[in-house]
């Protein structure tokens, strides 16, 4: 590949739901431009993109993977993100690699939800976009159709440039709608064919909306618009041109991916409308020696950030895009975040899982360094002469957490070893061990991210974890108050063993765990004894009385005891404290308790209802409603035990269209038929395990 300027990179992003052909419509471009000798196939496993073995498996993108190609002397970067929900960690690195979007439609679905999160993350990211709808060779194909349901979301900013020609239900050609020619398909390329009358209207139709839509995208051609009923195709050009770039007009081409028709014509419009890398700016950076803010140009000093992280069998790449001066094998590049330089290396690019060496990657390009040993997804290169530190990447945080345990015995340490190398490469998944009930939680954003997850670690490592239902943290507590003895004795011949305590159980208030109190008058226990009389009682609580659930809230009194000069020792007033804890809190009203968590779950507001009803269903409690930036906001309070597969059941609810943030509150008390549940099969656990 030749050396290019900014101003010949295009970094385009495909974005969509999963389904509508953005790898297929990738593969197509790579093809056309030469470097596949074959069209590769998503359903076969062959596509340059989908390489992972878990998505050759699957037949769907997890991760998002660099396409680079050249076409009519400009550089395509291209980005194949994922379209599944569940890896939108994915989406988000590609489109902070993506200075502007093809947002990809399916031909017979439509507009659906993966469109429309394309359009709002795009919009929220300021970047340029154009949609394509693909599939037109398929059987029910409606472009018609599916552009009046885009205009009834998005408005008429969304305007297509080309019209499909279909004859007996197939794609022949299409309608330049800003030269208003017609071309049809030949085998080997393009030829311009008349108008068909059929189309005519339609065409009018659609002119005059990207007539008006780049008229007002200037001020100037507004006037002239006004003024003249028209613009010229130079003006009008011109008006749309700028009206793309600034995130104003999102024009709308046709094609078929699978067969490759109208793909060559796409790449044209993608090249001609989408800004190049010369005309975005970098993202906001700081200083690392004054603090302040800095803007980063290109014809600075070095400085990248790593926005991905690929792991694989021969090592570590760390995806990097340059936003200032070039990257070539003699830069030393410091990590202003580690605070440490890194050695130079070799500069690839990557063109999906294979690594092609380069000389160097200008400002605005996109490549890739390997074995770096401080380096983090997220983290600054830069010169360490001029350090400076981008801000850090947001994204999706986990939703949804599983236990997750070798399936082996013996092979714990390989396997959460694995899983700790994962973590460099998906920032969207975390480890957290419970220290109440002893599981380990594995989060991620979904339970199919989960099922992924623990494959890859299968696929590199050769160790298999198994997913569970995390156990719930119960707690116990009292509602009443009871004394009792406590009496250890024990001879055994020689030094014996003695100690009574009489004690008091109470609940504790102010949601403190536990509180001790040494009521002894007289010296009838020791001094030297009454530590071991709390320790005894706080080794005592870690097992309640009703489910073997930790006991909490409750306040210890000991007021009277008994001790023999020879035979006490503090191991008699330990035993004698949890004899008179299990005595006690079993006759002073025990309780099961469970964690409360505070929900608020962002839906449109046609879901609301929906939701609210799911809520009812697991014991939730709703403190009400306020308005969001896409439609409501349900706050409410549920507790943990019915929520915590929450994230996959709100998105089968809402299309996938509802998110949630939660937080622990309190413990409450079950409710009397589900603790019966709780506690029998704790009982029934208990006597196998005996």
């Amino acid at each position: 590949m030749k050396d290019y300027t900014a101003a010949n990179i295009r970094n385009i992003g495909v974005f969509g739901h999963g389904g509508e052909g953005k790898t297929t419509l990738t593969e197509a471009m790579l093809f056309n431009a030469g470097l596949t000798e074959r069209l590769g196939r998503v359903d076969s496993g062959t596509t340059t993109t989908d390489f992972d073995p878990e998505e050759v498996k699957r037949s769907i993108s997890i991760n998002a993977a660099l396409a680079p190609l050249e076409w009519k002397d400009v550089k395509i970067n291209l980005i194949d993100a994922p379209g599944f929900f569940d890896f939108y960690g994915e989406v988000t690195a590609a489109m902070l690699l993506a200075d502007s979007a093809l947002i990809v439609v399916g031909a017979v679905s439509g507009l659906v939800v993966g469109t429309e999160k394309a359009m709002d993350m795009c919009k929220k990211a300021n970047k340029p976009r154009m949609m394509v709808i693909n599939q037109m060779d398929r059987e029910n194909a409606n472009f018609t159709k599916v552009m009046e349901e885009i205009n009834a979301k998005f408005g008429p900013s969304v305007v297509p440039i080309q019209l499909p020609i279909m004859e007996g239900g197939a794609f022949v050609g299409y309608v330049d709608l800003a030269s208003m020619t017609a071309r049809k398909f030949d085998g080997k390329g393009e030829k311009e064919i008349p108008m068909p009358a059929s189309l005519d209207a339609l065409a009018k139709k659609y002119y005059e909306a990207l007539t008006e839509a780049a008229a007002e995208s200037d001020e100037e051609l507004m006037e002239k618009f006004f003024e003249e009923g028209e613009l010229s195709r130079e003006d009008m050009l011109k008006g749309l041109g700028k009206g793309v770039k600034e995130g104003t007009v999102t024009p709308v081409c046709c094609c078929a991916a699978m067969p490759n028709i109208g793909v060559a014509a796409l790449t044209d419009n993608l090249v001609h409308y989408l800004p190049a890398a010369s005309e975005c700016k970098a993202p906001k950076a700081v200083s690392v020696k004054t603090g302040e803010a800095v803007e980063v140009k290109r014809d600075g000093r070095f400085a990248a950030q790593v926005i991905k992280t690929v792991v694989d069998q021969f090592g570590k790449y760390s995806i990097v895009k340059v936003y200032s001066g070039a990257l070539d094998a003699a830069t030393v590049p410091y990590n202003s975040n580690a605070e440490k330089s890194e050695k130079p290396g070799t500069v690839y690019i990557m063109r999906g899982k294979k690594a092609v060496a380069v000389d160097k990657l200008v400002a605005g390009d996109i490549g890739a360094l390997s074995k770096l040993q401080f380096t983090a997804t997220g983290d600054t290169l830069c010169d360490a002469a001029n350090p400076v530190r981008f801000a850090p990447i947001e994204f999706p945080k986990p939703a949804i957490a599983l236990a997750v345990s070798a399936k082996k015995q013996g092979e714990e340490d390989k396997v959460f070893a694995g899983l700790n190398k994962l973590l460099d490469e998906d920032p969207t998944i975390a480890l957290e061990k419970n220290g109440e009930t002893g599981d380990v939680l594995l989060w991620g954003l979904g339970e199919v991210h989960l099922d992924v997850v623990c494959s890859k670690l299968r696929n590199k490592t050769g160790v298999e974890a198994q997913l569970t239902d995390p156990r719930i943290p119960y707690r116990e507590t009292i509602r009443g108050t009871a004394e009792a003895e406590g009496k250890h004795k024990k001879q055994t011949g020689g030094s014996g063993q003695f100690g009574v305590v009489n004690m008091r159980f109470e609940p504790l208030e102010g949601g403190e765990e536990f509180e001790f109190v040494n009521a002894i008058v007289g010296g009838v226990v020791p001094r030297e004894f009454i530590p071991a009389v709390e320790k005894g009682t706080r080794e005592a609580m870690r097992r309640g009385v009703l489910a073997g659930y930790p006991m909490t809230g409750v306040k210890a009194t000991l007021f009277f005891g008994k001790y023999h000069p020879v035979d006490s020792k503090e191991v008699a007033f330990k035993s004698a404290a949890r004899l008179a804890y299990k005595e006690a809190c079993a006759h002073a009203n025990p309780a099961l308790i469970e964690p409360i968590y505070r929900y608020e779950i962002h839906v449109p507001s046609d879901y609301v209802g929906d939701v609210i009803g799911d809520l009812n269903r697991r014991r939730g409690r709703m403190l009400g409603m306020n308005p969001g930036d896409e439609g409501t906001v349900v706050v409410a309070e549920a507790p943990l035990s019915e929520m915590f597969k929450y994230a996959t059941d709100l998105r089968s609810m809402t299309q996938a269209r509802g998110s949630f943030t939660s937080e622990f509150v309190r413990y409450e008390d079950v409710p009397a038929l589900e603790a019966k549940k709780i506690i029998d099969s704790a009982k029934k656990e208990e006597e196998e395990e005996e």
